[in-house]
């Protein structure tokens, strides 16, 4: 038997348990050692705003319509930050007491069929709780700075820091996915990094991982112009990573363009976008909004620049930005106990996080 995280209706989060399959021929069987919480899409189900559950997803047409929900409550398995310890294998792709990333949800063990899930296994070299990164969260920010190196280069993109290197870039949103972001930027050569976000407390984590910040109180904009000088009547960022799920932080990084600019949008916007104004800004210095979302790699790279490869630079970015992301950016260890109190505290405003991870595996959590 193992434990999972339900949500049985807006607001109401449990722990149920879970009869585990039989681990099939070339499956293996893991034991969650942390599992990395997602407060921005992970929410969305708690509060019931996520559109799976109030529309229907075509995924032939690509379409949202009305009809029944996609998804119903309880909703369980959610979560795409996994590492676990492999307990038992009958497979030689993997041995037992190696420690493996995946997407699996927020449950306290799992029986994986390689043949049908993906799974990295992480180095030894690595903070296991860095790990969470690895499957997805990683790849998501990797495959951001990938569509912005194709917006320069197409499909001639060698590496992943072609769209930034000796570029100036701003991040608009100090979460999770703009500090990674960030720190790719940075890890990349990008010329300067600025991000901008509106909490103080955030600022302070990104500058200790080595950006350069600007609040969000006034209009940042109109300072990043007269700071980066392109020519004579172009100023602003080369390239814009938005990576907040707010309508004004995507009318705000429009601004910060330099004319003929880029703007790469890897933000969920769950009410829809009425603040951006496409009057202003993006029709008179004639910008660029890309979406870059980790359902596909931009048009053409598919061959070279597969999942496995985002999660090997997320690989190289951890071990060059590890300690300071392990000391800063994870705010939060919580055991799975406590996991459906903390996710409604988070939905309902009462607390706030960066990084929260689920572990049960205290004797770590000093290192």
């Amino acid at each position: 038997m193992g434990t999972v995280l339900s949500i049985e209706a807006p607001g109401e989060v449990c722990l149920v348990e879970e009869k585990l399959p039989g681990i099939p021929e070339g499956g293996f069987m893991l034991a969650t050692t942390h599992s990395g919480v997602s407060a921005g899409t992970e929410l969305t189900y708690v509060k019931g705003t996520n559109p799976y559950l109030s529309s229907t997803w075509d995924p032939a047409l690509g379409l949202f319509s009305e009809g029944t929900p996609s998804i119903a409550y309880p909703v369980r398995g959610i979560g795409y930050m996994q590492v676990g310890l492999v307990v038992e294998t009958r497979t030689r792709a993997v041995s037992e007491g190696a420690l493996v990333a995946m997407c699996y949800g927020h449950r306290t063990a799992y029986v994986a069929d390689p043949m049908a899930d993906r799974f990295v296994e992480l180095p030894d070299d690595l903070d296991p709780m860095l790990g969470v990164y690895v499957a997805h969260m990683g790849p998501i920010c990797a495959n951001g700075l990938l569509h912005a190196a194709h917006d320069l280069h197409g499909p001639a993109v060698q590496r992943l820091g072609d769209g930034v290197r000796g570029r100036r870039v701003a991040v608009v949103g100090a979460g999770v996915v703009g500090l990674l972001t960030a720190c790719f930027a940075m890890a990349c050569d990008a010329a300067e990094v600025v991000v901008v976000d509106e909490t103080p407390a955030r600022l302070a984590i990104a500058a200790a991982l080595g950006a350069n910040v600007l609040a969000a109180d006034e209009d940042p904009a109109v300072d990043l112009k007269r700071r980066w000088r392109h020519g004579r009547d172009d100023r602003g960022a080369d390239v814009v990573f938005q990576c907040r799920g707010q309508t004004r932080a995507l009318a705000l990084g429009l601004r910060m363009l330099r004319p003929q600019g880029t703007l790469v949008d890897l933000a969920f916007y769950t009410q829809g976008a009425q603040e951006v104004r496409l009057g202003e800004e993006f029709h008179h210095n004639g910008l660029t909004l890309r979406c870059a979302q980790i359902g596909r790699v931009p048009r053409g790279l598919a061959h070279s620049w597969d999942r496995e490869r985002l999660s090997h630079e997320t690989i190289a970015l951890l071990r060059r930005y590890g300690g300071r992301l392990r000391e800063h950016v994870i705010t939060d260890v919580v055991g799975f106990a406590e996991a459906p109190g903390f996710l409604s505290d988070l939905a309902a405003g009462h607390r706030q996080t960066v990084q929260a991870v689920l572990s049960d595996h205290v004797e770590e959590e000093g290192g």
